[in-house]
């Protein structure tokens, strides 16, 4: 568990408690939750590689991008949240998400993703079949 400070327009930044995650049976995406365990929290699933892209440099388009040292928290990255109903920017320590992402790499290296996917389960769930 982190806490990493969120941002609204019209509204100062707040600390909040997230969390990153991973499930090596869903290799290629990372799910970042944001709030109390206590609380229902809110949850956001992007790609491993655009965080880990978001590290060295700022990427991603759409709903999710990832931009490194941000100026108002220089040893943070900033992960910007967009839906339509607005925007939110997250700081999280940078030290923090590359903690996270080397032990996402020791579980499953990069390029081995394709390795971790359960075809027919993946296959079932998109035709609604049960196994």
């Amino acid at each position: 568990m982190a806490t990493v400070h969120v941002s609204v327009p019209d509204a100062l930044s707040a600390p909040l408690p997230a969390e990153l995650h991973y499930d090596v049976t869903d290799p290629y995406a990372v799910r970042l939750s944001l709030g109390a365990p206590a609380a229902r929290s809110v949850d956001w699933v992007f790609a491993r590689s655009l965080l880990t892209e978001g590290l060295r440099r700022p990427t991603g388009t759409g709903d999710v991008l990832v931009i490194p040292r941000h100026r108002c928290h220089p040893d943070s990255v900033r992960i910007v949240l967009r839906s339509p109903a607005g925007a939110a920017l997250v700081d999280i320590a940078a030290a923090t998400v590359a903690a996270f992402l080397r032990r996402t790499v020791s579980l499953v290296p990069p390029g081995t993703e394709s390795l971790h996917i359960d075809m027919d389960r993946a296959l079932a769930e998109l035709t609604d079949r049960r196994e």
